[in-house]
């Protein structure tokens, strides 16, 4: 796992920048900057807008006696997209807003699922329960 996140604090940041230069090179640098800004606003305002309705949702479960799961994903899907937004770039741009729109966040959580699945069953994982 290490090694991974290794590989994606190098390689993402240098993808960026190519993706950058070349971007400012064909469609100029003002329109490259004004784009950058343009998508993180977009993706703040999105990033908010889904964040309040899974709150919403969760506390709404909460009330009828439903554990939240599928919220708690949403939420952690959000997090990230909201958080990837933050960093300048078109790929990190990209990732960000899959994991915000609601339709494409499936996959995303459909992917969470099985990374959480195979954790607990590789004994990495541990669910602690306050209950007795």
């Amino acid at each position: 796992m290490f090694r991974f996140l290794l590989l994606l604090i190098i390689v993402v940041p240098a993808l960026e920048i190519a993706v950058l230069l070349l971007s400012g090179r064909t469609i100029g640098v003002w329109p490259t900057i004004l784009l950058i800004i343009a998508t993180g606003i977009l993706g703040a305002w999105l990033a908010k807008r889904e964040g309040l309705q899974a709150i919403r949702l969760a506390q709404m479960q909460a009330q009828q006696g439903q554990v939240p799961s599928g919220v708690m994903l949403d939420g952690i899907c959000i997090l990230i997209g909201g958080l990837v937004l933050l960093t300048p770039g078109f790929i990190t741009d990209a990732i960000g807003f899959f994991l915000l729109i609601p339709q494409t966040r499936t996959v995303a959580k459909a992917l969470l699922l099985k990374i959480f699945h195979r954790l607990i069953k590789n004994g990495n994982f541990i669910i602690m329960s306050n209950r007795r």
